[in-house]
């Protein structure tokens, strides 16, 4: 006697489709950069079919130049909100830190290299100082930055006198990252060419060093992370340390790309760094995302601005799009993280 083999019944149509976006968290979930990728793709596609200029080597040189600032920020913004945290002060650290170095070296004549240096270690204690107040005192970093956000602006007007320093008063290396090279027709400043090395560098370090596992560790479940015995209260230290010393290579950054050093400048420049951290994949709730797609998340925003910008939008609705833009990008967040719950 022989039995037939039944077959399974064939999955309805509203099953494949859950199944198909099933599939599509999962992969979202585990490739956090796939996301803003496509999205940067086929802004590039449908800004360079609305105008012509959109891809001449000019206007890439000049969008370069452009994320080249907040890309940085932002690389240091990641390592932050991947510990579950958020850095407001990030903007006010880099123009401090671009004052320091710049009037240093103008007013005392120090060269460049001390002056520079300098600078960076300002930056480090101000990202410090974030840190001792999150680990010591057990405060969110939400306020704590909030706080040292007006702290560090007001020093910053204080030091200055709220005078603007000029690029021919500085030495000659606190202008380099804003000097350029020809690539392929398009000119390329040194400034965002330290941002791709940077951007390398520190996802090689979060990939591949045990540091790194225990920010992302940390990020995902603190409490866990303590229990595991990892020392969670130094993790964090040294990532708010770490991130005010990039931030200080922001102001580097910055005064190379206006050719001076104003108290002034990038007073938006922290909600631009979040922008781009949180539309490149990286959860605001910690423990996912990668400083790669922070860098395309800045690459988003400028091409969308100046896209806008090309193809006649008002400033208005330039702002409203990257509004949209964020709301998405959480939204998606929150989808995406329904695969680990």
């Amino acid at each position: 006697m022989t039995t037939t083999a039944t077959r399974p019944p064939a999955p309805l149509p509203e099953q494949r489709d859950r199944s198909v976006l099933t599939r599509l968290q999962h992969l979202l979930h585990a490739q956090a950069t796939i996301g803003p990728a496509v999205v940067l793709l086929v802004a590039v596609i449908v800004f360079a079919l609305l105008s012509e200029r959109f891809l001449t080597p000019g206007n890439i040189s000049l969008i370069l130049q452009q994320v080249a600032v907040v890309g940085t920020l932002a690389v240091g913004q990641t390592i932050v909100i991947l510990t579950a945290g958020i850095d407001l002060s990030c903007g006010a650290i880099m123009v401090l830190t671009s004052i320091v170095m710049a009037k240093v070296a103008a007013g005392t004549g120090l060269p460049g290299l001390p002056a520079l240096l300098l600078g960076f270690a300002v930056g480090t204690l101000c990202g410090l100082l974030n840190g001792m107040l999150v680990t010591r005192l057990k405060l969110p970093p939400f306020i704590v930055t909030l706080g040292t956000l007006n702290v560090f602006f007001a020093v910053n007007l204080w030091y200055s006198g709220s005078a603007t320093i000029r690029g021919t008063d500085m030495p000659s290396l606190l202008l380099w990252t804003g000097q350029t090279i020809n690539i392929g027709g398009t000119r390329i400043t040194y400034g965002s060419i330290m941002l791709v090395v940077l951007v390398a560098v520190m996802a090689f370090v979060l990939k591949n060093t045990a540091w790194g596992r225990h920010v992302y560790s940390t990020g995902d479940d603190l409490e866990a992370s303590r229990l595991s015995g990892i020392r969670t209260a130094r993790v964090l230290l040294s990532v708010y340390a770490t991130a005010g010393l990039i931030y200080a290579v922001a102001a580097w950054t910055l005064i190379g790309r206006i050719a001076s050093a104003s108290p002034q400048a990038g007073q938006t420049d922290n909600l631009d760094s979040i922008t781009a951290v949180v539309i490149g994949g990286t959860s605001l709730f910690g423990g996912r995302g990668a400083v790669v797609g922070s860098l395309i998340g800045a690459l988003i925003v400028g091409v969308f601005r100046n896209g806008l910008a090309l193809a006649g939008v008002d400033v208005l609705w330039q702002t409203m799009a990257v509004g949209v833009l964020i709301i998405v990008a959480v939204s998606l967040d929150q989808w995406i993280r329904k695969v680990k719950a």
